[in-house]
């Protein structure tokens, strides 16, 4: 949609229908200590239309082509391919041009859409119901621990240093100005969380424990036993999944003692596209349902029997008591969701875990070609998914910036966000890296 700016007799019609003569009566309450006044905006002259489209093609120049590009980036963000099918149903005028449903009666196909997202999480998860999607990932972590919080009224957590970087911060930013305390809990020297960190700082303070599987450096954690031992103490456990492929052959969460299951549903038919626009999952217990953020689609039936969609629960400031609101989420990504939808509907279950499968071997196969680099080593020892840890010779940054110049993303470096793994990257292979391109990886990197 293009921006039509306002002309001088819009907005001359504008203020006379609202009493006022001038843009100044407008703003008049704005007290005088906020206003700039005699200082003015160091912004750059303005553009004609055509300029503005030669400025951002010029701009646009300056990434590189993809195509060109061999990647083996993920942390978060997964590149996988998208069925043409997903694109031409989705975008669809009444689709693309639909909001959220405030009126459920006249919004069938968008309530029967969340219902079926709803349905599908709820399978992958194991758990027994989810909401009508999130934000994002990082922004369903952060709500599911304060949803914890509600459900047993206590203020300390257990988080893992291995859960995506990016996803803590959010966690810590919304509970920022809270009493809630935040304890970071360690990974071993196979990458994996220190469960025995958590058993023994376990306390009637802890109201829940909060891991990532696979976990940002790709490793599959394992967690059953730690789920029945939280139950016992009357604190929840936490799983965030950043990689909802892998559930395509991976034990659910809701199976191996999860009380709360979130993440990022990207993976599920939307381009990494520069980082969004993504759409999270959060899934939970049934007991916990009045407690979910954001809202929940129902199927019931209308008074002449035929089957209806409602929104059964929709629990922000706007629809109820504000006390009583579980969250400010004020949108469900109704279009990404229904994106991941359609590419789950499309897959089908087997054809997920074929895709799972075929990752899981991608990976495998980068792995074992860079095992024999001389130099360069596996850092962690133990189960992984599509991506994995290698430790370099020298610092990632080097490395990574070294074969940049071959048109090779390989990885994302860790230093910046664990000191400790200067020396590592984080790389990752699914179904669009070719055996080609992981060889030729390889052979750089043996020139390095």
């Amino acid at each position: 949609m293009r921006f039509i700016p306002h002309t001088e007799q819009d907005i001359r019609e504008m203020l006379k229908k609202i009493g006022l003569r001038n843009i100044d009566e407008l703003f008049a309450s704005i007290p005088d200590t906020l206003r700039l006044r005699d200082k003015v905006l160091d912004l750059p002259t303005a553009l004609s239309e055509t300029e503005l489209v030669s400025t951002f093609k010029h701009t646009q120049k300056r990434n590189p082509d993809p195509d060109e590009m061999s990647t083996f980036l993920g942390a978060g963000a997964y590149r996988h391919y998208s069925p043409a099918l997903i694109g031409n149903l989705v975008l669809r005028g009444e689709f693309s041009t639909s909001y959220t449903p405030y009126q459920p009666e006249v919004s069938q196909g968008t309530l029967q859409a969340i219902f079926e997202f709803q349905t599908m999480i709820v399978m992958l998860t194991g758990m027994d119901i989810a909401n009508a999607s999130m934000y994002d990932g990082a922004s369903a972590l952060a709500e599911a621990v304060l949803m914890a919080h509600r459900i047993n009224g206590k203020n300390e957590f257990l988080i893992a240093r291995a859960v995506h970087p990016e996803y803590r911060q959010t966690v810590t930013t919304y509970l920022r100005g809270t009493d809630h305390q935040l304890i970071d809990v360690p990974y071993d020297s196979r990458g994996k969380t220190d469960l025995e960190f958590i058993r023994s700082n376990l306390s009637d303070k802890t109201s829940a424990v909060v891991l990532q599987t696979p976990n940002f450096f790709g490793i599959v954690e394992e967690y059953e036993a730690l789920g029945k031992e939280l139950a016992e103490r009357d604190a929840l456990l936490i799983v965030a999944v950043t990689e909802p492929l892998s559930l395509g052959i991976l034990k659910p969460p809701g199976e191996r003692g999860a009380d709360i299951v979130v993440g990022e549903a990207q993976s599920f038919g939307l381009p990494v596209s520069f980082g969004g626009p993504y759409v999270g999952f959060f899934a939970t217990r049934e007991q916990y349902v009045r407690q979910v953020p954001g809202r929940v689609t129902g199927e019931t039936t209308d008074r002449d029997g035929r089957r209806a969609f409602v929104l059964t629960l929709s629990t922000r400031e706007q629809h109820i008591r504000r006390e009583r609101a579980t969250s400010n989420i004020c949108t469900n990504q109704g279009l990404c969701a229904l994106a991941a939808t359609v590419y789950l509907a499309v897959m089908g279950k087997q054809g997920l875990r074929e895709l799972a499968v075929l990752n899981l071997r991608k990976a495998d196969y980068l792995k074992n070609k860079l095992s024999k680099v001389g130099g360069f080593e596996i850092r962690f020892n133990a189960d992984t998914f599509n991506e994995f840890v290698l430790k370099c010779p020298k610092p990632a940054t080097e490395v990574r910036d070294s074969l940049l110049e071959h048109k090779i993303l390989a990885g994302l470096p860790l230093g910046g966000h664990y000191p400790e793994l200067a020396d590592s990257l984080l790389l990752c292979a699914t179904e669009m890296n070719t055996v080609e391109a992981i060889d030729r990886l390889t052979e750089k990197l043996e020139g390095i």
